[in-house]
């Protein structure tokens, strides 16, 4: 409740900055939240409702005995996982255990290692955004796959009773048609994609609140996308020893300067010059924001030149 009162009490005391944080967080979303999760479920949702589920566990069966100890029907949530990163893999498990394909003890046991960081998000946003560097993003990624193969494997060996098995008049009757199937995929994933990008403009506000910023990993632990978006490339970023772009001239008004701590204009200077744009962004003209200090700072680049449009506080 105190802290609740705090943060309506910060709200009230600095509209601007919130403003400013919900316009940095539906960017954020636009670009790293939609693009990635949008697509797989609306995927994963028509692949359930067509009935691809039982096709799939009798494909993965051979795989999913010995490994897991669990029946073919169990990969769909791992593979969503694994594709679509959080929580496609959690949202899948859910949908199973609703519609009656896995018991309850399966669906739990799923929770312990199918929800993984996807390839959009590894290896664009956090492998060429922040380490600028693809390939690292790619390595991020097999560490993920291995960690929750090696995961299930001990979570399921561990494990108990999975409660009795599912028989087939368990399952829905019949898939529905396409266009229902269409139809209800479509709309349900846009909500899931809402639903997720609420929670991350949410800790944005949150974090652009205090007087002081705070440090990426304490953002990274309240919500992970906003946390690695505040891993600026540059100093005191992943980056900085090797950048893969040339040094840019930096042009920006004075009166621009003016809204930056003095202590923090030549780290600023210096991030700039060093390309704060994606590694996978090389668009001319183009209009970027990122955080710095508590400011939301948005440039440009052409020509090699980068020019500061904006300094909001």
């Amino acid at each position: 409740m105190l802290a609740a009162s705090a943060a309506a009490a910060l709200l009230l005391l600095r509209p601007q900055k919130a403003a400013s944080a919900v316009r940095a967080g539906l960017a954020l979303c636009a670009g790293t939240v939609v693009p990635s999760l949008f697509p797989f479920f609306a995927a994963i949702s028509l692949l359930l409702q067509l009935g691809a589920a039982e096709a799939l566990g009798r494909l993965c069966a051979p795989i999913m005995r010995p490994l897991f100890r669990m029946r073919g029907v169990c990969a769909l949530p791992l593979l969503a996982g694994l594709l679509g990163g959080y929580p496609s893999g959690a949202k899948t498990a859910a949908s199973l255990y609703a519609q009656g394909r896995i018991t309850r003890q399966e669906a739990e046991l799923l929770l312990g290692f199918c929800d993984n960081c996807g390839p959009a998000f590894l290896l664009g946003c956090v492998g060429a955004g922040v380490l600028g560097n693809p390939d690292a993003g790619l390595w991020l990624y097999a560490v993920h796959i291995l960690s929750a193969i090696l995961a299930g494997i001990l979570l399921c060996r561990l494990s108990g009773d999975r409660g009795p098995v599912l028989l087939g008049s368990a399952l829905p009757a019949a898939p529905v048609s396409f266009p229902q199937a269409l139809t209800s995929s479509v709309t349900g994933a846009l909500a899931s994609t809402l639903n997720v990008c609420a929670f991350v403009v949410f800790f944005q506000v949150l974090s652009a609140l205090p007087p002081a910023p705070p440090p990426p990993l304490v953002l990274g632990i309240l919500e992970m996308v906003g946390g690695v978006a505040s891993l600026t490339p540059g100093p005191g970023g992943f980056a900085a020893a090797a950048p893969s772009r040339e040094t840019l001239a930096v042009e920006c008004p004075a009166e621009r300067w003016e809204k930056v701590p003095p202590d923090r204009r030549e780290a600023l200077r210096a991030v700039l010059a060093l390309d704060p744009r994606p590694r996978y962004q090389d668009e001319p003209g183009r209009v970027y924001g990122f955080g710095f200090a508590g400011l939301e700072v948005r440039v440009s680049v052409e020509g090699g030149v980068l020019r500061v449009r904006e300094i909001l506080e």
